[in-house]
């Protein structure tokens, strides 16, 4: 097993880096040019959110399939193909001719896309010692984080004097080059065991998960975090675009600069996973993200952008320990119980960025923060019923433990 600090740890770490790095870019770099679709292809801002929110549902469906395939074909070969085919089609959505094309090739890459998160988790998993996983998920989702600033930055200010093609197929480029980084970098899976490919076996497997009342509570925390999320910087631009703040497109970009916070989040998060345990960490990092919504409701834009703030801690640091939390509930199949939270995790991206648009057509800026409030506060819910169930089993082996040694 891979231990940090050694050469090999590093290795893995900087190639998971890269990878998530060009799945967030790839994914996210459409959210801040979604005004410009609106006015280019005379669309509503509901159905530029499209744009973002077709991507991720057909990733979160496809990353079932992938993470199944993987169980038998092996875990790199995979996560290269798909960053190799996301790399390409994201340059060929920058020549597409109308919307109709555009939402076609970001079906596509959803698709390609769904290659490398559904099987990440499940190489670091096996590969990484347990004293040393947390560390090695904070930094590849460090990698996601910077991914999906620098996709969204780059993105925005690229498209304010060049056009949003030209920053769409800069993108596309600058992945091929952190695909070719992570080719070259990561180390073949040692502890990955094939197994043949058994259809009603795999599906099963997947329901024995869906079975598991506590990592549906996990689930569903992803579904409502990552909702949350879409939502709330989807239509921020459209806030910061009207007046009183009538800020220019590289302007709005540079907001998405808020999200280098998650890159040290995710990271601190996770080294302090050990010392204080899931439970309160998750508790604290989804308190975090309720009070940074609530504060986007000032007027004051400094106030908008500590909000923003806060609640990307927050977000980042929820979702490092609850998707850590699902690798260790699961005892088997993980890379399948990870595909299952990036479903859900997906999937509310899909979810909260449609219905946030709804909001936003119907109530304004506060009709979105009254939906993000509902879905943070569901999550403590879940925190707590997750908590529970956890506390509970501890019990019920402490006792166990203890007759058998009578």
């Amino acid at each position: 097993m891979i231990q940090q600090g050694t050469p090999l740890f590093r290795k893995t770490s900087f190639a998971f880096f890269a990878a998530g790095f060009n799945t967030f870019a790839i994914l996210y770099c459409v959210q801040p040019v979604m005004p410009e679709f609106s006015k280019q292809f005379a669309v509503s801002p509901t159905t530029a959110s499209l744009s973002l929110s077709i991507t991720t549902m057909v990733l979160a469906v496809s990353m079932l399939i992938f993470g199944s395939l993987s169980e038998v074909w092996g875990r790199k070969p995979i996560m290269i193909v798909s960053m190799l085919a996301s790399s390409v089609f994201c340059i060929l959505t920058a020549f597409s001719s109308n919307f109709h094309v555009l939402l076609v090739l970001r079906t596509i890459e959803g698709i390609s896309l769904a290659g490398l998160p559904s099987i990440a988790m499940a190489y670091l998993g096996e590969e990484i010692e347990s004293k040393s996983l947390g560390a090695a998920i904070g930094l590849y989702i460090c990698g996601n984080s910077i991914g999906a600033v620098f996709g969204r930055v780059f993105s925005g200010m690229v498209s304010d004097y060049f056009g949003w093609q030209i920053a769409i197929g800069g993108i596309g480029l600058i992945s091929l080059v952190a695909t070719l980084i992570f080719w070259n970098t990561l180390p073949p899976s040692q502890n990955f065991k094939a197994r043949p490919f058994v259809m009603r076996k795999l599906g099963l497997s997947l329901m024995d998960h869906l079975k598991a009342p506590s990592l549906i509570c996990l689930f569903v925390i992803g579904f409502l975090l990552l909702g949350s999320n879409v939502a709330l910087f989807n239509y921020i631009a459209y806030v910061l675009l009207e007046k009183p703040y009538s800020l220019s497109p590289t302007h709005i970009s540079w907001t998405f600069l808020i999200m280098i916070i998650g890159m040290f989040s995710s990271v601190w998060t996770g080294k302090l996973v050990d010392r204080h345990g899931k439970q309160r960490l998750l508790f604290t990092s989804l308190f975090l993200s309720l009070i940074g919504v609530c504060l986007t409701w000032e007027a004051n834009l400094m106030m908008k952008i500590a909000g923003l703030g806060f609640f990307t801690f927050g977000f980042f640091g929820a979702h490092a320990v609850a998707s850590s939390w699902v690798g260790q509930l699961a005892l088997q199949n993980k890379a399948q119980a990870s595909s299952l939270y990036l479903f859900f995790y997906y999937t509310g991206s899909s979810v909260g960025g449609t219905l946030g648009g709804l909001f936003w057509s119907a109530y304004g800026w506060g009709g979105v923060i009254s939906m993000n409030v509902g879905f943070l506060l569901m999550g403590l819910i879940l925190w707590a019923c997750v908590s529970k169930m956890v506390q509970n089993a501890k019990k019920v082996t402490k006792i166990a433990e203890t007759c058998v040694s009578k």
